[in-house]
């Protein structure tokens, strides 16, 4: 349920962040009833992002034994791949997000364009919620459902209020450290992700087991107990894994921290928006 929290509440804040920076240029040039093609846009994502959930969801249910195992191990590979993605991406380029959005809306008003503002607060959310939507699939997964859909649900209503916060009351929002933080929880996320694919993918044969157990530390801190719950969230714990499941996690989980790092040092700028809004960059 953490980890579905933590990865909704970071997609949705960054869906708005972005609405947020559009309906703030548009309040700005004096046009803020073109607004509705950006809700329209909203909407549309958010239902393209549902029907995609359901497809996901009603694909895995479907499949038993064997085939059910190799889809539960490529779905967590996927979402690992385009969380790990996802941080990257917003390192290099967050800093930029703000200029090129403001210029777009401008361009779309000069143009009277109501189609280019739904299409750009369309496409800006759509490609968070199919990656939440894949996210909380894979989470489901190493989890129950329930608890995925719960923690899902509790982070995105917390980016919404968050970024109506932001919005709204012109609350100073150090983005740049927002990131920089959840980057690293969210790498160790994608870490047990790479892990628990690997677990699946030994039960499909696709992979060897080797070594089954390297140790088995459930006697002192039990996968099931409340700290074991937790850790599995965050750091895809496992108190008994097998030399695969160890050496894909530490593999992957050095060099991304070690890169992202570098990505981080990288210089900072602060950037005043547009509505009076404060983003501070990394």
């Amino acid at each position: 349920m953490l980890a579905s929290a933590l990865i909704t509440f970071r997609e949705g804040l960054e869906a708005a962040l972005i609405i947020s920076i559009v309906l703030a240029v548009l309040q700005r040039v004096g046009r803020p009833q073109r607004s509705r093609p950006v809700w329209a846009g909203v909407l549309a994502a958010t239902a393209v992002s549902l029907i995609a959930g359901l497809i996901l969801n009603a694909l895995g249910v479907a499949l038993e034994g064997r085939a059910e195992e190799v889809f539960e191990g490529a779905a967590m590979l996927l979402a690992a791949g385009v969380l790990t993605w996802m941080i990257f991406w917003m390192q290099r380029q967050g800093s930029r997000i703000r200029a090129a959005l403001e210029e777009d809306v401008r361009r779309a008003v000069r143009a009277g364009s109501g189609w280019a503002l739904f299409s750009l607060a369309f496409f800006s959310v759509v490609r968070e919620g199919i990656e939440t939507v894949l996210f909380l699939t894979a989470s489901a997964m190493s989890a129950t459902a329930a608890q995925a859909l719960t923690g899902g649900a509790i982070g995105l209503v917390t980016a919404l209020l968050v970024g109506w916060l932001i919005f709204v009351a012109g609350k100073r929002l150090n983005v740049g450290l927002f990131f920089r933080v959840t980057s690293v929880l969210l790498i160790l996320v994608a870490a047990g992700l790479v892990a628990h694919s690997v677990h699946e993918l030994q039960e499909a044969a696709l992979l060897p087991v080797v070594v089954e157990q390297v140790w088995d530390i459930n006697p002192v801190l039990d996968e099931s107990s409340v700290g074991g719950t937790i850790l599995k969230a965050l750091l895809g714990y496992n108190g008994n894994p097998s030399l695969l499941e160890v050496l894909f996690y530490a593999a992957f989980v050095v060099p991304v921290l070690l890169l992202s790092r570098g990505l981080g040092k990288m210089p900072r700028r602060q950037r005043q928006p547009a509505g009076g809004m404060v983003i501070e960059g990394r």
